[in-house]
């Protein structure tokens, strides 16, 4: 049975590997900074509440980065396991247990978390020293002595490991509803899931919000008196984003057909339109990559600006100088790393769907569909996931991003309650690299389609 799966694992792990080195990476460099930070403002004059804000930072950085690791392995690992639908069914005809498969794709998940894990703590070690050692030359830095490993380092990749075999494990559970009799049909991910389980998401997802945006208000309002408030708030911003992924069956695909409303009347884009209705399980697994990614990017620009605002508002700007010079850098790391995951979650995603609609596409070739327009039906769903989850995204962003500056650094800031300052240069930039993302994303799929055979399609299926 591991025979039979590791070539196709080597294969498909690719993208699962890079998302957790990053996040590993990143919360490597993190944990360096924040050792960093203490050695140059051990002995300064900036106040506790300050100090505590800096350690709130590296906290809610360091668990958004493994959130959105596990989030976007998760559903790498759903859309592996659709794939495999066809194989696990032969060895579930060849009498193995469907629990024994799907504990086979958590120790693959294990395998990739370790790996992925000890290259990005490596590559992060060696990366802040770097990175410091360029800022002390260029003079942003002060000459003290530094931290050369901070132990801690540890702690994020014993993280991911776990995340990385977890979000596995869950993104592995429709191996559980494969039969044996799907041995002799084609591999097709209906996204059909029981009623019963759908209410259970459902009413999942409805809790979880309302929680999450309680807590949400609750941080808001202790960080008018106390730093911490950006704890509640990151629980809270949590607690609603996983409503979010949880009900985003329901979510993703209403907007996806209000955006598919507007991209026009061609067939190609009635039919990428109505796939995304057809199959919410699928669409929403390629397009919550994206999601979340804008989100993001939105929430730490939102943030960063505020937060920049209300220091300067507060302290001198000589005083803070050093600090904003850390921190947009590290907010500026993430927003990085949510691109990245972005992009290759929706690649990704998208590359694996095309190779498990064989069957859907040799037959739409067959009744008459020529390679352009299946191209523009490629085309035309990549735009309109991008331009769904940039929307959406974009709007939780600010609102996200609101939230945590105001509940870490309300209580340094005399003037109360402040409007979000919104970064429109990174905001119009996300736009252009969504569009491009759009057509990027869709180039390798489009190509895959087009060399699909009607014929050997169907007699495959």
């Amino acid at each position: 049975m591991s025979a039979l799966t590791s070539a196709q694992a080597s294969k498909e792990h690719g993208a699962s590997i890079l998302v957790t080195s990053l996040a590993s990476f990143f919360g490597v460099v993190l944990i360096q900074a924040t050792a960093f930070l203490v050695d140059i403002f051990g002995d300064s004059d900036l106040d506790g509440a300050a100090v505590n804000a800096l350690y709130s930072v590296a906290l809610v950085f360091i668990g958004l980065a493994l959130y959105v690791a596990a989030v976007v392995t998760s559903n790498t690992f759903a859309t592996i396991v659709a794939g495999r639908t066809r194989t696990i069914a032969l060895l579930r005809l060849l009498g193995a247990r469907s629990r024994d498969l799907r504990r086979s794709v958590a120790r693959e998940g294990l395998v990739v978390g370790l790996f992925g894990g000890a290259v990005g703590m490596v590559l992060g070690v060696g990366a802040s020293h770097l990175a410091r050692a360029v800022a002390v030359s260029a003079g942003q830095l002060p000459d003290v002595q530094y931290t050369t490993v901070q132990p801690v380092v540890l702690l994020p990749v014993v993280i991911v490991v776990l995340t990385t075999t977890v979000a596995s494990y869950v993104g592995s559970r429709k191996v559980l509803d494969v039969t044996p009799v799907q041995a002799t049909g084609g591999a097709v991910d209906t996204g059909v899931e029981a009623p019963r389980s759908r209410r259970i998401r459902t009413a999942l997802s409805i809790v979880l919000i309302a929680g999450g945006v309680a807590l949400l208000g609750l941080g808001v309002l202790i960080g008018m008196v106390n730093p911490g408030g950006v704890l509640v708030a990151f629980l809270g911003g949590v607690a609603s984003f996983t409503g979010i992924m949880v009900g985003a069956y329901r979510i993703l695909p209403a907007t996806l057909k209000l955006v598919g409303r507007l991209s026009g009347r061609g067939p190609a884009a009635r039919l990428a339109s109505a796939n995304a209705i057809r199959y919410p399980d699928r669409s929403t697994r390629t397009a919550v990559g994206l999601l979340i990614g804008v989100t993001l990017v939105t929430t730490f620009a939102v943030a960063m600006y505020s937060y920049r605002s209300m220091l300067v508002n507060e302290y001198d700007e000589a005083t803070v100088g050093q600090v904003l010079t850390v921190t947009v850098g590290i907010m500026t790391g993430l927003i990085g790393f949510s691109a990245v995951i972005a992009a290759v979650g929706m690649v990704n995603n998208l590359l694996l769907s095309i190779l498990q609609r064989t069957r859907e596409i040799g037959l739409l070739r067959a009744l008459g569909f020529t390679r352009k327009q299946i191209r523009a039906m490629i085309v035309s769903e990549s735009t309109q996931m991008v331009v769904a989850s940039m929307g959406f995204g974009l709007i939780l962003g600010i609102v996200y991003g609101w939230a945590a500056a105001q509940s870490l650094l309300g209580s340094l800031d005399s003037r109360g309650l402040t409007a979000p300052t919104l970064p429109w240069a990174v905001i119009a930039g996300t736009v252009l690299c969504g569009g491009l993302l759009a057509l990027g994303a869709s180039l390798t799929p489009a190509r895959r389609a087009n060399q699909i055979s009607p014929v050997l399609a169907l007699a495959d299926a």
